[in-house]
C-alpha cells in the first residue's frame, strides 16, 4: 500500500529518466492526470496517455534530446503528507530561481506557479520540476 501516490509518480519518472527508457506506466487519479497534463504543457514530457483496460494507467513518454540527456533533471516533493506546506500568492517557491516549474495544488485547480500568480491565487506547492 502506497502511503504518498504523488512521490511514487515523481520516484517512476525520475527512476525512468534515469535509465533513459522511452516511457513509464503509473497508476491513474485524477490528480497525478493533472500533474501529467502540466508536465507536458511545460515541455518536460512529450506526451502522455490514458488507458482503461488496466484499472487506470497512465503512460507517460519521456522527453530526450538528441544527445540523450532528459528534459527532467530533477523532481522534488514539496509539500508532503506528514508536513503539508501552503503558500500565498507573493511567496509560492520557485524551482532554480524561476527557471523550473512549481506544480501547486490551489482553489482552482491543479496549476504552475507562473499561472497562480497571473492569477493571484496562493496554494499548496505539490513538487518542483527542473
Amino acid at each position: 500500500m502506497l502511503h504518498d501516490p504523488i512521490a511514487d509518480l515523481l520516484t517512476r519518472i525520475r527512476n525512468a529518466c534515469m535509465a533513459k527508457l522511452p516511457r513509464v506506466a503509473v497508476p491513474s487519479s485524477k490528480m497525478k492526470l493533472e500533474i501529467v497534463r502540466l508536465l507536458k504543457e511545460e515541455g518536460f514530457i512529450s506526451d502522455y496517455s490514458e488507458s482503461d483496460k488496466f484499472h487506470g494507467v497512465i503512460k507517460i513518454y519521456l522527453k530526450y534530446d538528441d544527445k540523450g540527456r532528459s528534459a527532467i533533471t530533477n523532481l522534488c516533493r514539496v509539500s508532503k503528507p506528514g508536513k503539508r506546506i501552503y503558500s500565498s500568492v507573493d511567496s509560492i517557491p520557485k524551482a532554480l530561481g524561476g527557471y523550473g516549474v512549481t506544480v501547486l495544488s490551489t482553489s482552482k485547480g491543479i496549476m504552475s506557479h507562473k499561472k497562480a500568480g497571473k492569477l493571484r491565487v496562493g496554494g499548496e506547492p505539490i513538487c518542483q520540476v527542473w
